[in-house]
């Protein structure tokens, strides 16, 4: 016989609720992320765009969105990387949970077509960028107002070129 009372049993088997009697669930951030790649310069256009394709295949199907995927094009690398001096640059802003950004960044790593590769967290600059840009819509620069002169609120000038003009009359 098991002295567990029933009671105790109730309690154990509950799924995490809460008072409100709502189950909680482990949620995924996604976050904005930038993954640069270079691609051996001997490969032909069909085979990079099929790359491209696999990859932003493996961001959708982990349950991550690709925002933008960009051909950069053939550029001369700033040191030779495994016998290659150019190669072929693409950029992916993805957002995606940090456990599919680990699993691209290890494919990314196997793949022979990939020379070299980085992956930069783009959320926070996000944040700050947004944040700057709002305290300055906030203050804004008084030379940026529209101004009164103060020669709009003064007499016209020919009042008072009037009394000269009758002088030189006389």
């Amino acid at each position: 016989m098991s002295s567990v009372s029933p009671s105790t049993t109730a309690k154990l088997t509950t799924n995490h609720r809460g008072s409100a009697g709502r189950t909680r669930r482990k949620q995924t951030m996604n976050r904005s992320y930038e993954i640069m790649f270079i691609v051996r310069p001997d490969i032909d256009e069909a085979e990079i765009d099929k790359i491209i394709e696999t990859f932003s295949g493996y961001v959708t199907t982990g349950g991550g969105v690709v925002k933008q995927a960009e051909k950069m094009g053939r550029r001369r690398l700033a040191y030779t990387v495994q016998k290659f001096n150019d190669g072929f640059y693409i950029l992916l802003i993805v957002e995606s949970p940090a456990n599919l950004i680990t699993e691209l960044e290890r494919r990314l790593r196997v793949s022979e077509q990939v020379i070299k590769f980085i992956t930069v967290r783009t959320d926070e600059e996000n944040k700050r960028v947004a944040k700057i840009q709002k305290h300055r819509a906030a203050h804004v620069k008084r030379s940026a107002l529209p101004t009164e002169s103060p020669e709009a609120n003064a007499p016209a000038p020919a009042a008072v070129a009037e009394p000269a003009a009758e002088a030189a009359q006389a």
